[in-house]
């Protein structure tokens, strides 16, 4: 899901002690401090249960025995990061509920990766997503996947660590150092030492918190100002109850397209082809608990989406009776709920502390899914492909440094990121846009039987290189411009999420004129980023693997690829499906039983050949599965 996050990098670095010294008491504290304790001992709990007899797959894919409810709430928490509770309340605030029908694009953003990205990589037994790019290809398109997630991440880890932070410094006078560290720290002990199987329970724990939390707010806001009746009308007569806005322009910021189309996309960077998800997935017991967890993440999504929508009309509602101070006015847009928050909660000791535990609770989860799928995919994809012979002690030992260490380099980014300045906004952005590319390399891979290693990798190059160009070209506009910069704002999403989540940052509500030329081309609305450069990923590939002879004359795993063809000539009359299916003998154009190599099917059978059998024609193909090769039979 997006969410909002100022880049006012000025009005962020403004502190108010004075503010928290009257509104948190020791009770709020004391809640702040068991959110941390909690944390710290499940993740020790699954560390020290069973020490010595971990193994890799235990710490790094919980031994692939994990249950539906546990998985699905994890899922949710991953991308629902601390700037996702600031910002989605601060947009609705603002602009009003236009940004709701995001939630419309959660349906196909969730169905697809349920019934297409799923049963792939849980059926070729991956740990890491990125496994499937040398399957499918080769080993070189593996590692440049590989790369371009460990610089989208590292980037993301220090802005989430540090931005929050900063913006409850500046409302609670909250020491900005002691929070960084305090959150790295624990995060850092418990994902070590527990693995995925105590990041996915801390992920259960901080989602309660943060239903808590915010739930909280909603109730107390709402009593304050006369119900969810008078909220509703509040909203209504200011003209903050958005109706449908159908127009199809693509550089319009916020549209019901926009956002339900748009948004698709960018749910699919997030929920398809990040490893984050993807390793959760994976660590389900069976192929049907995976994609029920996948199921039940819409409800909880939606339901996060209608409380953040309901904290900024409650907000709205309440700034309307009781207006904003001039310092809380002039205040960057991320420390609106903060400062709403303080307003309805003083005198009520323990609940300014349990909203800080949710705000807290949402970056724990996001920065210990980073770590955790960071140590994975270096492990997996860097490390043991190059050094096999490892033992299991010393690969757990490695692991467990690996995810240590990227703990480390977070918090030397938070540092970094204190120094930025106006450098923060191309910073936060920059995770945004990767994730088109990578899901559109992942789509070439799955419907396109005829793209080949060469397109996979020109293909990325080209989709990063447009992704950068309209995302930096857009930051560089608005910061050179005199004038206040354009509504489409610029991405950040946590994975996507990270929270990949979508963070988007917003800028102020008016333009002076209409951008034309090359301006207008960086105004392209954020949600749109993903589907752009994906896009440019797939045409680019394709036609570079056409050029250089598309798969001809290498093998094709057909595991690796969906059977768009076929699912699609199965809609047609039985007569038609045979005369069409009988030229689909070429290697080019999988069937629908290529996932299932022993099934025959319109005269075609693909039939598995073992290793020493491959190595001797010299037909053998990297990685671990089986490789495929196609055999014309007789019906």
């Amino acid at each position: 899901m997006s969410v909002t996050m100022s880049t006012a990098a000025p009005l962020l670095s403004t502190s108010h002690p004075s503010v928290a010294t009257s509104t948190f008491s020791f009770v709020d504290y004391v809640v702040f401090v068991l959110l941390l304790l909690l944390s710290l001992a499940i993740g020790l709990y699954h560390a020290f249960r069973g020490w010595g007899r971990h193994t890799v797959g235990q710490l790094l894919m919980a031994d692939r025995k994990m249950s539906c409810f546990p998985v699905a709430l994890s899922l949710l928490a991953t991308f629902q990061s601390a700037v996702a509770i600031l910002g989605v309340p601060s947009e609705i605030y603002r602009f009003g509920t236009q940004y709701w029908f995001l939630g419309c694009s959660y349906f196909l953003g969730l169905l697809i990766p349920a019934h297409i990205f799923i049963p792939i990589f849980y059926r070729l037994n991956l740990t890491s997503a990125y496994e499937y790019l040398e399957l499918r290809f080769n080993k070189a398109v593996r590692v440049c996947g590989t790369v371009t997630f460990i610089f989208q991440m590292v980037i993301y880890m220090g802005v989430v660590l540090y931005a929050p932070s900063l913006a409850l410094n500046a409302v609670t006078g909250f020491d900005l150092w002691l929070s960084v560290l305090t959150l790295g720290i624990v995060c850092n002990i418990y994902t070590a030492l527990g693995g995925l199987k105590a990041v996915i329970w801390t992920d259960v724990f901080q989602t309660l918190v943060m239903f808590l939390g915010q739930l909280a707010v909603i109730i107390v806001g709402s009593n304050k100002v006369g119900g969810l009746g008078h909220v509703w009308d509040v909203a209504s007569q200011h003209g903050r109850i958005s109706g449908i806005e159908l127009d199809p322009d693509p550089f319009v910021r916020h549209t019901f397209w926009t956002l339900a189309f748009g948004g698709v996309f960018m749910m699919l960077s997030l929920y398809g082809v990040n490893q984050a998800q993807v390793q959760r997935y994976l660590s389900s017991r069976t192929e049907k608990t995976a994609v029920l967890s996948c199921y039940a993440v819409f409800p909880c999504q939606q339901l996060v989406l209608c409380m953040s929508c309901l904290i900024g009309l409650v907000m709205f509602a309440y700034y309307q009776e009781y207006p904003m101070s001039t310092q809380q006015s002039q205040a960057a847009p991320d420390q609106f709920v903060l400062y709403f928050v303080i307003d309805i909660l003083k005198g009520l000791p323990g609940l300014p502390g349990l909203f800080v535990a949710c705000l807290f609770s949402g970056s724990l989860s996001t920065i210990s899914s980073a770590f955790n799928s960071l140590a994975t995919v270096t492990m997996e994809d860097l490390i043991q492909p190059w050094f096999p012979e490892f033992c299991e002690a010393r690969a757990i030992v490695l692991s467990r440094s690996l995810a240590f260490g990227y703990g480390i380099l977070c918090l030397g980014m938070a540092y970094i990121s204190s120094h930025l300045g106006s450098v923060l906004q191309a910073a936060i952005s920059i995770f945004g846009m990767v994730g088109g590319p990578l899901l559109g390399l992942f789509c070439l891979g799955m419907f396109f039987p005829c793209a080949n290693p060469p397109g996979a990798i020109v293909g990325l190059l080209a989709g990063l290189i447009m992704a950068f160009w309209i995302g930096v070209g857009s930051i560089v506009t608005s910061m050179s411009s005199s004038t206040a910069p354009s509504l489409n704002g610029s991405i950040f999403s946590l994975p996507t999420n990270l929270t990949t989540t979508t963070v988007t940052t917003l800028m102020t509500s008016t333009t002076l004129s209409k951008p034309t030329g090359l301006q207008r081309f960086y105004s392209l609305s954020y949600l749109w980023y993903s589907a752009h450069n994906s896009t440019t990923v797939i045409v680019v590939g394709l036609t570079v693997s056409l050029l250089t002879g598309g798969m001809r004359g290498r093998p094709l795993n057909p595991r690796t690829i969906y059977p768009v063809l076929p699912r699609l000539l199965s809609l047609l009359p039985l007569s038609c499906q045979k005369r069409l299916c009988c030229r689909s003998h070429s290697q080019d154009v999988p069937t629908d039983c290529d996932l299932f190599p022993e099934k025959k099917m319109n005269g075609v059978l693909w039939a598995s050949r073992d290793k020493e059998e491959m190595a001797q024609d010299g037909s053998a193909h990297q990685g671990s599965s089986p490789t495929f090769v196609l055999q014309e039979t007789s019906l």
